[in-house]
């Protein structure tokens, strides 16, 4: 697949300057417009301020794009038709020209193409609730447990399996360590209820565990570096337990299931916490861009 990385970042790449991905999934279905691309705006601006560059991730008439410029960033933005794409719709969208928003796994995987070692997003993809019965796992994680990057994140989805999640993860070999805490975050909140095994203070040290990853020349697997939204700009816990709650009978109660659940359960909780459900999300992809600039700074120290 032939890449097409702006020249900010193939100049940054080639001379070792701090880089961080983008995923684009969040302008073209997470956020109603105009905002969109506000916070599109908002994010790469977030990366140029900590001295990084920004990566922004698309797929554009059959092309994938490292670095977005205005333009095309307004298309993923405002262009109706823009599909979703997980890694495994890559070859799909390239050879039929089609335009879309990178995922996750797609993200993460156009990026380590590119040369680029740290990606930040909002929550991971996980496995889903009643596994057993409907063998729903998200692809995030396949795709991280055979890729070498450094992934910032605020935990998995809330709506998931959490502790079925971090077990897969393990059984992957995926490493996951908190930022600051010890415990794993729950994307709206600080605290999903469980702990992680290793706790991470700085950036320095995150970028020497990467340089132990290469030294050590394992199995190309991410580092998930777990990064919790504030708590004063968590949703109210109470709040997120009772409306989820909800959402899940509405969910069985209406017989939605596959890929349509995450959607769904992501909706019912915008309104039904009156948008507090969003905020939640933005304050912790801000935190987590920020976050990932820092570490790519510091991962430029030690290569």
């Amino acid at each position: 697949m032939t890449l097409v990385v702006s020249e900010e970042v193939r100049e940054a790449v080639a001379e070792r300057r701090p880089v961080v991905a983008l995923e684009s999934t969040i302008i073209a279905h997470g956020l109603p417009r105009p905002r969109n691309l506000r916070v599109a705006e908002e994010l790469e601006a977030l990366v140029r301020r900590q001295g990084a560059v920004p990566a922004t991730i698309a797929v554009l008439d059959g092309r994938a794009h490292i670095g977005l410029d205005k333009e095309r960033l307004e298309r993923i933005a405002t262009e109706d038709g823009i599909r979703k794409l997980g890694h495994r719709d890559l070859p799909l969208a390239v050879a039929s020209g089609a335009s879309g928003a990178t995922t996750v796994s797609a993200t993460a995987l156009l990026a380590a193409l590119a040369g680029i070692r740290v990606f930040a997003t909002g929550g991971l993809g996980g496995v889903h609730r009643e596994w057993t019965v409907t063998q729903d796992e998200s692809a995030d994680l396949g795709l991280l447990a055979r890729t070498r990057i450094t992934v910032v994140c605020a935990g998995v989805k809330s709506i998931l399996d959490v502790p079925a999640t971090l077990q897969r993860l393990e059984t992957l070999g995926v490493a996951v360590a908190g930022y600051g805490t010890d415990r794993f975050p729950g994307f709206y909140l600080s605290d999903s209820g469980h702990p992680v095994d290793w706790r991470i203070d700085t950036p320095e040290r995150v970028a020497e565990v990467m340089r132990a990853q290469d030294l050590l020349d394992g199995p190309d697997a991410a580092l998930i570096v777990a990064n919790p939204v504030p708590e004063e700009d968590q949703l109210d816990p109470a709040l997120h337990a009772r409306v989820l709650a909800d959402a899940l009978r509405a969910c069985d109660a209406e017989g939605v299931s596959g890929q349509a659940v995450t959607p769904f359960l992501l909706d019912h909780l915008m309104r039904h916490t009156d948008g507090a459900s969003l905020e939640a999300n933005l304050a912790a992809v801000r935190g987590n861009v920020r976050l990932a600039a820092e570490i790519a700074a510091a991962w430029t120290e030690v290569t």
